[in-house]
């Protein structure tokens, strides 16, 4: 584990790491922006945003931290030597962003030896920062600025729900999603890493999805942890890598999850 001057030093650098990818997108927010198909299979969409952005955080690294360790989503791996590395998602949502809507973000991990550590997602187009270190969680805009505190009465019963894209679960996963939706009052789609964003400042009680990336989730576990909520897997496991990930308001709600989705659990 860092000590407390290192990691402050790693969150100042993470919020320029952000502010770099922002001035690289804006430029291609709903205007031209060159979508590309990155799959053979489907659909998976890049953006000269997405490269732009990453392209201008790895070369801040690369710059002041050569030592570090960085996995992006369009570049992939740079090997490192600090015990730190940088998990890199330029635009997490790139549909969103294509479709001109706000619910996409810049999502920057500061993992150390393997464990999550620093979390920020970034909307340029709204000014709103979400960012997080041990013991301590943000939302700001601007001047303004406040504590995260997720939703700590929640229960599904009583809470907004939220998943990307409910066709994105299959078989058994289908089911148990509709089993948790039929419970909950309200359910919203689309939201991509907004969702968590939300859950972190006590709007939503549970964001539950599947077939993610290390890219799509590293940044947000530090930001609903340190907001007083819990992620992990559909089996309980922390520190998810992907797949498979639940994200809830607190221990009563995600009991109430994960007894429904475990038996979806791979």
């Amino acid at each position: 584990m860092p000590n407390q001057p290192q990691i402050e030093q790693a969150l100042i650098f993470a919020n320029l790491l952000a502010d770099a990818a922002a001035r690289a997108i804006m430029p291609f927010f709903r205007a031209e922006n060159g979508v590309e198909n990155k799959s053979l299979v489907d659909f998976d969409p890049v953006t000269m945003a997405d490269r732009a952005a990453e392209a201008a955080m790895r070369s801040l690294i690369f710059e002041n931290r050569p030592n570090d360790a960085i996995e992006g989503e369009e570049f992939g791996t740079h090997k490192g030597t600090s015990g730190w590395q940088w998990i890199l998602d330029p635009i997490d949502g790139t549909r969103a962003f294509m479709a001109g809507t706000s619910t996409w973000g810049v999502l920057i991990g500061g993992y150390y030896d393997g464990v999550p550590i620093i979390g920020i997602m970034d909307q340029p187009f709204t000014g709103e920062r979400w960012s997080a270190a041990p013991n301590s969680a943000n939302w700001s805009r601007g001047t303004e600025n406040s504590l995260l505190a997720t939703k700590q009465d929640a229960e599904i019963q009583n809470s907004v729900i939220a998943t990307t894209d409910p066709f994105l679960f299959h078989g058994e996963e289908r089911l148990v999603f509709e089993e948790i939706r039929k419970l909950a009052p309200v359910t919203r789609y689309g939201l991509d890493c907004t969702a968590y964003g939300f859950l972190a400042l006590g709007n939503i009680g549970l964001v539950i999805e599947t077939a993610l990336k290390i890219v799509d989730i590293a940044a947000l576990i530090p930001i609903v942890e340190n907001s007083g909520g819990i992620v992990t897997d559909w089996r309980g496991n922390k520190n998810p890598n992907g797949g498979q990930v639940i994200a809830a308001a607190n221990p009563q709600i995600h009991a109430q999850a994960l007894a429904i989705l475990a038996r979806a659990a791979n």
